[in-house]
């Protein structure tokens, strides 16, 4: 049934001061404020003050927040509010022991949220589930890992998942995709299943390379940056240095966003005594259009058509015919769609006019060198591939691909999430070339692709998949469709969490379950005696060497490397060249391996391990190679002009998009305030305009349920939200992750990469 009621008119370009927003700039006062509320929840604060002295500069920490870059030159500072959380949060002295497990079962710590979860402190010490008493009971490891290892050879190998989120060093993350391919499969999910496996599968098919193009230094040569769905100021504040830096030698920035973001209006240098004192905010984005959920691919055919037009007014000046001849294919059937497209619907499905568009390209086109930068709100989209091929084509019409100063950058959230994948951990066989584990190991590893996470979700419903090994992360928390996965995780025969603190997924056990401790990215990692360093990878692909420099807080605990490495020992047959101990000892050998591996990407890996500003791996694409099936960069025409799978198109109907805080980090709830959008206190709450909410009859205040809109025989409901007035878009609607994934179904994802649709998900208001 269509809609028979129009939203209420709603500026794209100017904030509704009648809703809640923050008033001050980004950055600032309200940053230092943010770390110092958490620096004084937590004890050891000369500890702290060490690590934070360090972090993200040579011989240091690498941050375990973002995977933003860490500049050769670092400031005195070089660190976020989010960063200082994250590290802060790690060096907690509270410890969720054996103790801390015998007060509580697991029915009682399911009531606690998140955080009062994440507040428990560091685990310390080996742990197995007892279903008699509903509780964690603690084991030595020698006998963990042998029932881990008994249980794992008494199942077919495709029967098992391992896991990974992006906190891993690269050492621990080869040995775990080499674990799992030596054990028999390739099932290997990571954290960015959920986030920028979009960009990892398209980006390869368009380009030739899985990540972006740019490095930092890109953004001192740019003219124009262009932002789509990208949070710079939660969720990679140190970005806002270098965007202040390139406001202020003349380069524009326009963003498109369904919210108005703050990092991306104005910022404040918390390292700048006189802007913080005398000065004025510096103005990020010189243009802001707040585009309609899923109307991304609309505002890019409607710039694509402003450069056809700039060309037809002045032929061969404006758009670079010699890139595309040479660099190019599929450039006259995009162009054909592109100019079949009207105005009508491009404004439509954008929700901005076509005098806002043009406003746009006028600045693109006044740029000799443009960057993309894109989000999440690109990629976690049903159509979030065709997102991605209008934003290349978009740059490719005028040249700005593989070249100074131009390009195009997703923006990484975990740490190393990257880099994981870049040394083996993903469901391929390209993930690790079989040839040189045959002739490193001496074992035949599989040929049949394995489980992404969408993929492992089904194996578990469906009673295929009996293990799971978690390297990191809370994935039953950070999944969508929670409510199902919650129910059939316990049905599996084997959980088995690698860990700093507790969380959601540890509560939720399988027949057999383990809680394996291990060292934070803080803690200091001795072996025999000396002391060891893990490496990580950013979102510009650079390599660095991280030095934790905190006494562990217990010595029970393990490093990632050790819990990996005899975890493998337990359950492999003996083969003398998998030489788990030797790998145990001296992390110089895994890096050995690595580069033995990919020595393309890690020559001379050891020497250059505390580089500073890290070495550069390289990428073809950079250089206008194109590892493309046909060489050549693909031009990709344009099939619709929305991302979403499912139209909202009914009275009581509206578009989610799910949110992060300003006071959390992917499933990582550090506190209640989310600072840059004016909001403070409950999380279960939804964001609606004010318009919308007379026209679905809701009042401010009120408590409703959501419902999911998609059909597919599966009810999923959250109710006990209270409707919030936003500055949101007509028919969007906006709420916290996790705590709305159960209204996103696990097959309602985008379609080559099974992203979950998380900023574009359908559902009913119910008051």
């Amino acid at each position: 049934m269509a809609r028979t009621d129009e939203p209420t008119p709603h500026s794209a370009t100017e904030q509704d001061p009648d809703t809640p927003f923050e008033h001050h700039a980004s950055g600032g006062w309200g940053s230092l404020r943010g770390v110092a509320r958490i620096f004084g929840e937590v004890k050891g604060g000369s500890v702290a003050a060490k690590v934070l002295a360090r972090l993200n500069k040579p011989g240091g920490v690498m941050c375990s927040s973002c995977a933003w870059a860490k500049p050769a030159h670092p400031a005195a500072f070089e660190f976020c509010e989010n960063g200082a959380k994250a590290t802060l949060w790690e060096l907690d002295e509270n410890h969720a022991d054996a103790a801390f497990f015998d007060q509580h079962s697991l029915a009682e710590l399911k009531e606690w949220s998140d955080h009062e979860l994440g507040k428990a402190g560091r685990l310390t010490e080996p742990l197995r589930y007892d279903a008699a008493s509903d509780r964690y009971l603690p084991v030595d490891w020698d006998t963990a890992f042998a029932e881990i290892g008994r249980e794992l050879r008494g199942i077919e190998p495709k029967q098992a998942v391992f896991y990974a989120s992006g906190h891993a060093g690269l050492e621990a993350s080869y040995l775990y995709a080499l674990f799992a391919r030596a054990m028999g499969h390739q099932n290997l999910p990571q954290s960015s299943n959920m986030c920028h496996e979009t960009t990892s599968v398209n980006l390869k098919s368009f380009i030739g390379t899985p990540v972006g193009t740019c490095t930092l230094e890109d953004f001192d040569h740019c003219d124009t940056i262009f932002f789509f769905g990208q949070n710079t100021g939660s969720n990679s504040p140190r970005f806002l240095h270098v965007l202040k830096a390139a406001v202020e030698r003349g380069c524009r920035i326009v963003t498109f966003n369904p919210v108005r973001e703050r990092g991306l209006l104005e910022f404040v240098d918390p390292q700048n005594i006189a802007q913080m004192t005398i000065g004025r905010p510096t103005q990020i984005s010189e243009k802001y259009y707040q585009v309609r959920p899923g109307g991304d691919i609309a505002v890019l055919a409607g710039l694509m058509k402003c450069v056809l037009a700039a060309e037809e007014a002045a032929p061969g000046k404006v758009i670079d015919h010699e890139f595309i001849a040479q660099h190019t294919e599929g450039y006259e059937a995009t162009i054909a769609a592109v100019k079949a497209a009207s105005w009508a619907e491009i404004e439509t499905h954008s929700g901005l006019t076509h005098a806002m568009i043009e406003e746009a390209a006028d600045i693109y086109l006044s740029a000799k060198n443009a960057i993309g930068i894109y989000g999440m709100g690109l990629t976690q989209h049903v159509n979030g591939w065709l997102n991605l091929g209008m934003f290349c084509n978009l740059l490719m019409m005028r040249g700005n691909m593989g070249r100074l100063g131009a390009g195009i950058s997703p923006v990484r959230g975990h740490s190393n999430v990257q880099g994981q994948r870049t040394v083996g951990v993903g469901e391929k066989s390209a993930h690790m070339p079989a040839d040189k584990l045959r002739n490193l190991f001496g074992i035949d590893p599989p040929t049949e692709e394995g489980m992404n996470a969408v993929h492992a979700c089904e194996g578990i419903l469906d009673g295929r998949v009996k293990a799971m090994i978690s390297l990191g992360g809370n994935l039953v928390r950070a999944l969508p469709d929670r409510e199902r996965m919650e129910a059939a995780w316990p049905s599996m025969r084997l959980t088995v969490h690698i860990a700093t603190k507790p969380n959601r997924s540890l509560l939720c056990p399988g027949e057999v379950s383990y809680i394996l401790p291990c060292l934070g990215r803080t803690d200091i990692d001795l072996q025999n005696g000396q002391r060891q360093a893990v490496s990580i990878e950013d979102t510009f692909s650079h390599i660095y060497g991280s030095i934790g420099s905190a006494e562990p807080p217990a010595d029970t605990l393990l490093s990632e490397v050790a819990i990996v490495a005899r975890m493998a020992k337990a359950t492999l047959s003996e083969n003398p060249r998998l030489r788990w101990d030797d790998w145990i000892a001296n992390y110089d050998q895994v890096r050995d391996l690595i580069e033995a591996t990919f020595p393309k990407d890690f020559a001379d890996f050891n020497a250059r391990l505390t580089l500073p500003g890290g070495f550069y791996r390289g990428n073809p694409a950079r250089d206008r190679v194109w590892e493309t099936d046909s060489g050549k960069a693909q031009f990709i025409e344009p099939t619709t002009l929305s991302a979403l799978g499912q139209q909202a198109d009914q009275a009581g109907q509206m578009t989610l998009i799910t949110l992060r805080s300003n006071d959390q980090f992917n499933t990582t709830i550090y506190g209640y305030s989310d600072r840059l959008r004016g909001l403070e206190g409950d999380r279960n709450i939804v964001l609606i305009n004010r318009g919308e909410i007379d026209r679905l009859g809701l009042r401010e205040g009120q408590k409703i349920t959501l419902r999911c809109a998609v059909d597919d025989g599966q009810e999923r409901r959250v109710s006990g939200l209270t409707v919030t007035p936003y500055d949101l878009p007509p028919g969007a609607i906006a709420g916290y992750y996790p705590e709305l994934n159960p209204l996103v179904p696990l097959s309602y994802h985008e379609k080559n990469s099974q992203t979950p649709a998380y900023k574009g998900t359908p559902v009913e208001v119910i008051a």
